[in-house]
């Protein structure tokens, strides 16, 4: 039964769609049918000359038109195969069509059954007798025409040209290490100021690193209601901050608010490792009592449960979801709002990335893979990307969220502008877990498709805030692709915005493009501190003026 199941189905969806297609009625002269081709596996001449001949005269049939009929290369002779055609068609077929299909005798007396094999003596035939039977109405490695024309009713409309929509960022938010407004955060950078100190939330004194970017102080009140803020992992109390704060400097008021389509507004803010310490509390709790468990452990330690509180809070039923692409989280969420956007599936997007790991687990993981730095003697000095005496990065926390909007959605509400979103690209390594391809290709090769994809020409592009976390492999395969897409940019800066803030995880590429884009407000971009002796390979490009030095701010003009 299965292997009958297995071979019919293919024979008769073909068949069904061959059947939606049959007219014996006249068409219009000047409209040329369209052509269908199928390809056969036989070697043997399907249809004798003369038998086509007769059955084009008729109906037409072997890739010929006669009188505006449709041919078919496919037919046969019972009862039920012309029960299954006529069943198909939105209309009755003519005589002529039904003479044709009982001569051909193609599947027997039985329809199908001398085709597949039957359990009737009188239509049974040998493994030779089926073979040169079907042979008859095959041949191998040609196409064999079937005119089509096309019914009116089923004909496709080309769609209307539209415009592509534009993406702008008409607000910010955030919570970092060097603070929680957007300004405060960015003059701290301008002026060199490092985040990064002790740990003090943790008694850390048995792991081998006792330094991270931890953020001192930050109160939920006012965003978050005192209920949730008790219950929920801090980077949800992260998210929801800066998102609500992004809302608020885009001028969302409570009256813009009840005028948005809410259908059209969406959030997509992503983590890299979720409610780590939720989590972490339960398995503490198991230990003496699943009852002593938080009932909300589980939820509230998904990535996606951030994004999911805030369209509830708002009441924003568009796109809602989060991703996880560890440090690479916060660009897959901004682009793929974007793209939202531009698809018309939402007017308004909140997008970023949100962490918090600076918790034993999280510490813990990361001392046992060997990426950390130890420089516990002197943490503002310990982040310090292309430097020759890096040793690893620094963890930190913190969320970063931006307000994307439809272009003329924002112009239309008086929206402030900050800078417009233009492309961007996904691409992998498939190279290693985290070490980077030894040729770069899979940065080159996003680079590349990033600056197709946003039209803009590289000889452009005058700044890039680089990923750069301070490791000793990836700062420098890094930097060799931007000196391969970008080595002839006499005028490019380039910087690490984690030299002061160490590496948020999730959030980085959203806190880092909010530096971007004050960069491009202020027409000033940070230093790039602790770059005191340059690995050779960037002293051997320094020429190209790629890396900012101490202390170093640069207009924009």
């Amino acid at each position: 039964m299965a292997s009958s199941c297995s071979f019919t189905s293919p024979l008769c969806t073909w068949l069904v769609a061959a059947c939606m297609s049959f007219t014996c009625g006249s068409r219009d002269p000047h409209q040329p049918p369209s052509v269908l081709r199928r390809y056969t596996n036989n070697k043997r001449e399907g249809l004798s000359a003369a038998r086509r001949r007769k059955l084009s005269a008729k109906c037409g049939v072997g890739g010929e038109v006669v009188n505006g009929s449709l041919v078919s290369s496919f037919s046969g002779s019972s009862h039920s195969i012309q029960s299954l055609m006529a069943s198909c068609l939105p209309f009755e077929p003519c005589n002529e069509y039904y003479s044709s299909v009982s001569s051909l005798g193609f599947f027997g007396d039985n329809g199908f059954s001398s085709f597949f094999g039957s359990n009737n003596s009188t239509a049974t035939l040998n493994r030779r007798q089926r073979r040169l039977r079907l042979n008859r109405v095959t041949r191998s490695g040609e196409a064999m025409a079937v005119a089509v024309q096309p019914d009116e009713e089923v004909t496709t409309k080309k769609k209307p040209h539209m415009k592509q929509k534009r993406v702008v960022v008409t607000g910010m938010g955030l919570v970092s290490p060097l603070g929680h407004e957007p300004d405060v955060f960015y003059n701290n950078l301008l002026e060199g100021v490092s985040g990064i100190s002790e740990i003090e939330t943790f008694d850390c004194t048995s792991f081998p690193t006792k330094i991270a970017a931890e953020i001192k102080s930050f109160s939920t009140d006012g965003w978050v209601a005192p209920k949730l803020s008790k219950r929920m992992d801090k980077f949800m109390l992260y998210l929801l901050t800066a998102g609500k704060k992004a809302l608020a400097d885009g001028g969302i008021t409570e009256d813009v608010m009840n005028e948005l389509d809410k259908s059209k507004c969406g959030v997509l803010i992503g983590s890299g490792l979720g409610g780590m310490k939720v989590f972490y509390d339960a398995i503490e709790a198991l230990r003496i009592s699943y009852k002593k468990m938080n009932p909300f452990c589980v939820p509230f330690a998904t990535t996606n449960m951030g994004s999911a509180m805030l369209a509830m809070d708002l009441g924003w039923m568009g796109p809602n979801y989060s991703i996880s692409t560890a440090c690479a989280t916060s660009n897959f969420c901004i682009l793929n709002a974007a793209n939202h956007i531009i698809r018309g599936e939402a007017n308004v997007m909140l997008c970023g990335g949100s962490d918090a790991a600076v918790i034993p687990i999280g510490l813990g993981g990361f001392v046992a893979c060997r990426a950390l730095s130890q420089r516990n003697n002197d943490p503002t000095k310990a982040s310090r990307p292309w430097d020759i005496n890096r040793d690893g990065f620094v963890m930190g926390e913190g969320a970063g969220v931006l307000l994307l909007e439809e272009l003329e959605h924002a112009k239309k509400r008086g929206a402030k502008i900050y800078a417009e979103f233009r492309g961007g690209s996904f691409t992998s390594d498939a190279y290693h877990m985290t070490e980077p391809h030894p040729d770069g290709v899979g940065v080159i090769l996003c680079i590349e498709k990033a600056l197709a994809h946003s039209g803009v020409s590289r000889e452009d592009v005058n700044y890039i805030n680089a990923h750069a976390t301070s490791t000793p492999a990836g700062d420098i395969k890094e930097y060799q692709a931007l000196i391969h897409c970008f080595g002839q940019n006499r005028g490019l800066r380039v910087n690490s915005t984690k030299s002061m803030i160490g590496h948020l995880l999730g959030a980085a590429g959203a806190v880092e493009a909010i530096a971007v884009v004050q960069a491009i407000r202020t027409g000033w971009i940070h230093p790039n501190i602790n770059l005191e002796n340059p690995d050779a390979v960037v002293a051997i490009d320094s020429g190209h003026e790629c890396a900012c030095g101490p202390k170093e701010r640069e207009t924009r003009g």
